[in-house]
Parts: C-alpha cells; structure tokens; sequence
C-alpha cells in the first residue's frame, strides 16, 4: 500500500464535484460556498481523506469533527474576552435540502476516526435525546448524598466525566420540545453554550444539579423543517444564535458506499489522539501579536447586524468565530491562537451565514408578518389595502396585530407604504402595502 504523508497541513480544496443526475436536487447558485482557508490543518486533512470514498458532505465531516474534537478534549483550553471564558464546545445544525443529504453517514466518519483518539469517549459521552432540559442536566448531573438513620450516604454516584455530546439526527423533535409549556430545554442549552459553572433544575422535591458541565451538540434536520420549527420566541432568547447552522448535501453517488483504508483511518485517530492529549495540557489560549491585529481589524465586520431572523441566527459572531479559532488552534497544538486560525474560523463562519442565509432568506421570524410579506411579494406593483391583508387573515386577526407586523416589516426594510389615486369623486387615496425591492 501507497505510504501517506501525514505531517504536512492540508491547504488546497478538495474537489467539491456537483451531484450526479438523480440525486434529487437540482444544481443552485446560490447555495454556500466554503472558502478553502476553512480547510486547514488537521481538519482538513480528515476531510481530504475521507471524501473521496463518501457520499457525505465535506462541510458536514469538517463540522461534526471540529465540534467532537471540542468536546473530547474537555473544558480545559479556553479564550477569554473581558470576563467570559469561551470554551472549544461548539453547536452546529447540519441542514439538508432533504433526509437524503448523507448527514448521518457523515457522523459515522468522523466517529470511526475517535473510536481510536477517545474510545470511552465515544462509548459513554455520545448521547440522543434532547426531550427535556431535565434530562440533558442528569447526563452530567452531581453526586447526589442523603441521610439515613443519621449517616449521610451516596444516594447517586452521578457523572463524573462532564463532557457531552448531543447528537440529534431528529434535530425538529428536539425544536418542538421548546415550545411545551414549561419546559427549561431553552435555559439549560444557553447555560450549557455559555458554560456555566452549574445547571440545575428548580424542583424543590428532587434538585438535580452539574457542576462545570461541558456539552456540545451535533443536530441533523431538513431546511423545511427547520424553516417551520424556528420562530420569533427562538430569536428573542437567544438559542438559535448559539448554533452554527451549515447547508449540507451528498456530494456524490456511490452505489456501493466507500471505505476508508484502514491505514489512513488509523493514522488520522493517532493524529487526532496526538492533539487530544496536547490540548488537555492547555488551560488559556491568547493571541499573536500579529493575530490581535487582524482580529482587530475583523472585529467591526463580524458586529454589524443583519435584519430580520438572519440576524437574530448570526448574532453571536464574534464568539462564534473565536471558538472556532480556539478549536483549529488546538489542532494544530499551537501555543497561541495566530493568524491563520482566525483565517479558517472566517471562512467556517461565513459559510455559515451563507447558510443561514439560503435557508431563511429574508423571514423575519413573527408569523404575521412573514405572511404579509409573502402576500405583498405575490401583489407586486398592485399591493394590498388594509382590507386586504385583514382579508389575507380571514379577518380573525386584529387589527393592531397587523400594524405590529406591519411596522416589523418597516423596520426592517421589507415594506413600504403607498397610496393609490381612487376613481375621480370616490374619496381619498387609498392606503396600500408594498414589497420593497429588497424583499423581491
């Protein structure tokens, strides 16, 4: 067999070839384009061995390896910025045109490659299931001690390892649980994003609680689904903005599947296993002098804004992208974050706003008003009055409900109002609602 020289860094894009004819999606141009800067590194390289031999997507193995990565190596190395420390968990949501995008054949990839980095790692940290708040704080939950006939004694043994990995390739049910009454799954999943130094439960009667949890989350789900699922209450908390959302689709047709040589297989876990081991020595990662500069000079890019639910998606940029520094910078086990890991965080990021991007378009999130907008695109240059868009509701929405959709669209640069002339004698101006270029 051929040796491979695995001691360089991979800096060239793999081949990105269009799917073959019957792979149930026409070819658009305006689906995202990963930048080759992403692609550096260990990273890389994993996605330049595997996807010859996969129909997976080489941005779904480059993100599910990045955030397992994060996660195996634990809440040790982290970047601070005033008084928050950002650890390597990561969020990403794999979002396919249709279940057949190879989402779930790329986990397996990458997951083959830690059953020899993190064996045990793999085997009892790698967990589905987010049905309640509840129950992601037991996978990591505290010791638990009670009294008995005066003797206080180990009631529940806990968790002692505290990292986790969510993989939930039904990513919609996992949406769906947010919106139960009285569910804390948005609470825990912020805290967990953020790290906090406990989550826990409010029960009185059976208080659960971890302390210094470490969670990461790997979520699959289709572009309408995901459409459906996201609303105006998952912008204003802040949940969807803590997740990485990537489009991702089969790359290729292979009838009979592909296989990884065993050989590079093995050298890629050893790789991966060497930087595991390195990164857990690691406690705070600061910046190059020349990577500050840069970062500097990035800084005002990533804080501008974006309207609408895109930009409640994308919000979180600056820390977004600084995980994923921290993330390649571990990789390539160096002493500080440089340049080229703020380079390769860049073009993942903006992938991801891409993607976000092609996703959502231009929905705003507030039902009300993505159903105006939608009836004003299809009005054209003729509009709607007032009466019809009360009329666009069967008339069972009120009518300070429409001028709060209304004025959501305004805000946002989605509408206009006009008038137009009535017949010579019939009264004033009629009040009509117009699609603005932008939302076209």
């Amino acid at each position: 067999m051929t040796s491979i020289d695995f001691s360089g860094s991979f800096e060239e894009m793999p081949d990105q070839p269009e799917p073959a004819k019957g792979s149930g999606r026409d070819h658009d141009s305006t689906w995202p384009v990963l930048a080759p800067a992403a692609l550096h590194g260990l990273a890389g390289e994993v996605v330049a061995r595997i996807l010859p031999d996969t129909e997976s997507d080489l941005v779904a193995l480059l993100l599910q390896y990045l955030v397992s990565f994060g996660n195996a190596v634990g809440r040790g190395p982290y970047y601070q910025i005033e008084h928050d420390r950002h650890f390597a968990n990561l969020f990403t949501v794999l979002v396919g045109q249709t279940s057949k995008s190879r989402k779930g054949t790329s986990a397996g990839r990458i997951r083959a490659l830690f059953n020899i980095a993190d064996p045990e790692w793999v085997r009892e940290r790698i967990l589905g299931g987010m049905s309640s708040g509840e129950g992601v704080i037991s996978a990591v939950r505290d010791p638990v001690y009670g009294m008995r006939k005066g003797v206080e004694e180990l009631v529940d043994a806990g968790v002692s390892d505290k990292r986790l990995l969510l993989d939930e390739r039904e990513f919609f049910q996992a949406l769906a649980v947010l919106k139960r009454e009285g569910s804390i799954l948005s609470r825990v999943i912020r805290d967990a994003w953020d790290c906090v130094e406990r989550l826990a439960t409010l029960t009185k009667h059976s208080p659960t609680r971890a302390t210094r949890p470490f969670i990461s989350i790997i979520g699959h789900i289709t572009a309408d689904e995901l459409r459906q699922a996201l609303d105006h209450t998952s912008m204003a908390n802040g949940y969807a903005n803590r997740f990485l959302f990537a489009c991702v689709r089969r790359s290729k047709l292979l009838p009979h599947g592909g296989a990884l040589a065993e050989e590079i297989s093995g050298k890629l876990g050893a790789r991966s296993l060497e930087a595991l081991t390195a990164a857990r020595g690691v406690e705070r990662l600061t910046m190059t002098d020349a990577a500050n500069q840069h970062w500097r000079d990035t800084y005002a890019m990533l804080s501008e804004g974006l309207p609408g639910l895109l930009g409640a998606i994308t919000d979180r940029a600056e820390a977004q992208t600084v995980r994923l520094a921290l993330v390649y910078a571990l990789l390539d086990q160096a002493p500080q974050i440089d340049v080229v890991h703020i380079d390769a965080a860049l073009a993942l990021w903006r992938y991801c706003v891409a993607s976000a991007r092609f996703v959502f378009g231009d929905i705003v999130g507030d039902p009300n008003a993505d159903s105006i907008l939608r009836a004003l695109r299809n009005a054209g240059a003729n509009g709607l009055s007032r009466t019809d868009l009360s009329n666009l509701f069967g008339r069972n929405l009120a009518a300070n409900k429409i001028d709060a959709a209304l004025i959501t669209l305004l805000s946002v640069g989605k509408v206009r109002r006009g008038s137009i002339k009535k017949a010579a004698g019939a009264g004033r101006p009629r009040e009509t609602w117009f699609a603005t270029a932008a939302a076209n």
